[in-house]
């Protein structure tokens, strides 16, 4: 089938149409075992998920699609995107991890896409599609061109709660996606009905206010036809729909053959017996009158389709070190900070809070894609006031409140971004990226490399870290370092208003995913000279706020201040110490840290964090890796005490480190060389 199959299959004639969509479950069919069988030679290596079964689900929806529309799908999802257009060829070589598979060998089977088919992948992760695909479809509602999509996911995925978030978020913004669930009853070895309270999870839908329905999945002309009319009411701007297609998956859960039999003989031959491709040429034959020689004809077209795709993957190079060079992030946009000078800063000011208010403001007028979305941003501007007026200029479409639903609104920003929308997301209070953890790191991250570095995935995880202000364990921590640990993620984290605004203006610039730290008690700090000028500060790069010959002070956030004025007290005292703000946790700017302790010859860290394996951990090891020979003595780590925030404010103070904490850690260390 070609481009616009909608279109094309809609002016067919019943038999026509029936003969498309066989020979379509046949491709996809042929495909899968063929996989499997060199899944078993050893020539497909890991794991493999197969649809074969299903192929009616796959072929009657995207029957159902224009080219425009899109389809994000999941770990057996090679059906999904057959039937949406991708190159087998290039299927199979990605399937063998080679350089011409889609993504260049680096995807593999659960992770298959073509950006240009708007195929947005198949996904590892159980239900992660239904978060992205939803982030699709707002970018899609946004640019108003009636653009459609799919979600395609499996029974299993029904029970996490990305799909209650999901299809809540759809349902209030009326996004146009179907979602659809191919129910074959098992989610790996255990049932529906040992893993879901309702009976069919198409009556999930009413929570929702969505129809729902339920079809038979291995019967084509009804998948095409349920999935017709959802898409006609998506593209109407009614809405989402859940359409639940019962169908049966004939092989295990995965190629890999490792798990006991799960399903007895008798069950097997039953769920075979509703085979999508034998009914659907029973039908033409028995009511259009199709020969044998026709279906012949087919079989021996599909058999030399695929073994021309084999031809093509095995002769496919496998991908080198070389080929890793540009895949993981992006490239940064060149800094316009210079240009403020020699003229600088000015004396107008503002505080951190209207730092990056500001900037938000300049970039959502200079690029209509940039979208606020998080939880009360709008109406009320956010908790600490960080998006206050916006809504008012750029309306509740570019600045939306969200419902309290952490998964879906980090998800739905990774469909928007790899979309063309450019989201910021604010985190009510940075603890809760925990609830934000899958998105960040198994698919913001992850999800350039996946596709073999040609996506981008421009999107801002911003909002308030660290404590200070009194809200105890779950709402003080600072975490930084889990997310300095993810290659392909962007982690920024300001002192000062003058840095918050031209770092978030580089942040929302920046083709890759940005995690941006704004510490509470910065939204305390007093006014500072901003200017009005739209200028980016470099990523990546660090900045020595204070010249020093005796001891280096590398300090991040509020440390920053209390650096300084450590610095200021030691300065009387004969100490001279060099303050380093790093600004940017990753990449982290180490050259100007080691060029710093080669002046210095000694090192004090102070961050927040907890010690172990914080961010003082990973400066430590990358100093010591490159400039041990130049140290006079150890280095110190100044950090938060090991435990979780205490709510008494006396032992609040206690447990963050103290400006006393820096002048106390610097005087030892100095007077250590010296007594020696």
């Amino acid at each position: 089938m070609k481009d616009d199959a909608a279109s094309v299959l809609a002016t067919l004639p019943d038999s026509a149409k029936l003969q498309a969509l066989w020979h379509m479950m046949l491709r996809i069919r042929r495909f899968e075992q063929r996989a499997h069988d060199l899944f078993l030679e050893g020539v497909v290596k890991g794991t493999a998920h197969s649809c074969v079964g299903q192929e009616a689900i796959a072929a009657g929806a995207c029957a159902a699609l224009r080219d425009t529309d899109f389809i994000i799908t999941h770990h057996r999802g090679h059906g999904h995107c057959l039937a949406k257009g991708a190159e087998m060829g290039r299927m199979m070589a990605e399937l063998m991890g080679r350089i011409d598979g889609y993504c260049r060998g680096l995807g593999g089977s659960m992770h298959v896409a073509d950006l240009s088919r708007n195929i947005l992948g198949a996904n590892g992760v159980v239900g992660a599609g239904i978060g992205i695909g939803t982030g699709a479809a707002l970018a899609a509602q946004m640019r108003g061109q009636g653009q459609v999509g799919i979600a395609f996911f499996g029974d299993g995925a029904a029970n996490e709660g990305i799909f209650h978030e999901a299809l809540n978020l759809a349902s209030l913004w009326k996004l146009p996606i179907v979602y659809l669930c191919e129910n074959n009853q098992y989610g790996l070895s255990t049932t529906m009905q040992e893993s879901t309270s309702v009976e069919r999870l198409a009556l999930r839908a009413a929570g929702y206010s969505m129809p729902g329905i339920t079809i038979n999945g291995n019967h084509v002309e009804a998948v095409r036809s349920a999935v017709v009319e959802a898409t006609a009411r998506a593209r109407r701007g009614d809405g989402p729909t859940l359409i639940e297609a019962m169908t049966w998956r004939w092989g295990d859960h995965s190629m890999r053959a490792n798990l006991p039999a799960h399903r007895s003989v008798q069950t097997m031959k039953n769920g075979m017996a509703q085979d999508p491709l034998a009914h659907t040429a029973a039908l033409l034959q028995s009511s259009h009158g199709i020969s044998k020689s026709w279906f012949d004809g087919m079989q021996l077209q599909v058999e030399t389709e695929v073994a021309d795709a084999e031809a093509f993957a095995r002769a496919s190079p496998e991908p080198s070190w070389g080929d890793l060079s540009d895949v993981v992030t992006a490239p940064h946009a060149a800094s316009s900070e210079a240009a403020l000078w020699p003229g600088g800063v000015g004396e107008r000011k503002l505080n951190f809070a209207e730092a990056i208010n500001e900037a938000l403001a300049i970039e959502m007028r200079r690029e209509p894609s940039v979208v606020l979305i998080g939880e009360d941003i709008g109406k009320i501007g956010g908790i600490f006031a960080v998006t206050r007026g916006l809504q008012d200029e750029f309306g509740a479409d570019r600045v939306r409140d969200t419902p309290i639903s952490e998964q879906a609104i980090a998800l739905a920003a990774v469909g928007a971004a790899v979309s063309g929308m450019r989201p910021v997301v604010e985190i009510q209070i940075f603890d809760f990226v925990t609830l934000m953890m899958d998105a960040l790191v198994n698919q913001a991250a992850k999800f350039r490399f996946m596709l073999g570095g040609k996506p981008t995935v421009p999107m801002v995880i911003r909002g308030p870290t660290g404590g200070g202000v009194r809200l105890a364990a779950q709402h003080s921590q600072s975490l930084e370092s889990w997310l300095m640990h993810v290659p392909g993620l962007v982690v920024m984290a300001p002192s000062n208003a003058y840095d918050a605004k031209g770092m978030m203006l580089s942040a929302l610039r920046d083709d890759n995913p940005v995690v941006f730290l704004e510490h509470k008690m910065a939204y305390l700090l007093p006014s500072h000279p901003v200017p009005e000028a739209d200028y980016t500060i470099p990523i990546g790069k660090a900045v020595v706020r204070r010249n020093g010959t005796d001891c280096t002070v590398v300090a991040t956030m509020m440390m920053v201040e209390k650096a300084l004025a450590a610095a200021k007290k030691l300065a009387r005292e004969g100490i001279s110490v060099e303050v380093i703000d790093p600004r940017t946790l990753r990449p982290l700017d180490t050259d100007s840290i080691v060029a710093s302790v080669k002046k210095t010859s000694r090192l004090v860290i102070a961050h927040e964090g907890w010690k172990r394996a914080g961010f003082g951990a990973e400066v430590s090891a990358a100093v010591a890796e490159e400039a041990i020979d130049w140290l006079d003595g150890p280095i110190v780590r100044v950090t938060s005490k090991d435990i979780p925030m205490p709510y008494n404010d006396k032992l609040e103070r206690a447990t963050i480190p103290q400006e006393i904490d820096i002048l106390e850690a610097v005087r030892k260390l100095v007077r250590r060389n010296q007594e020696v």
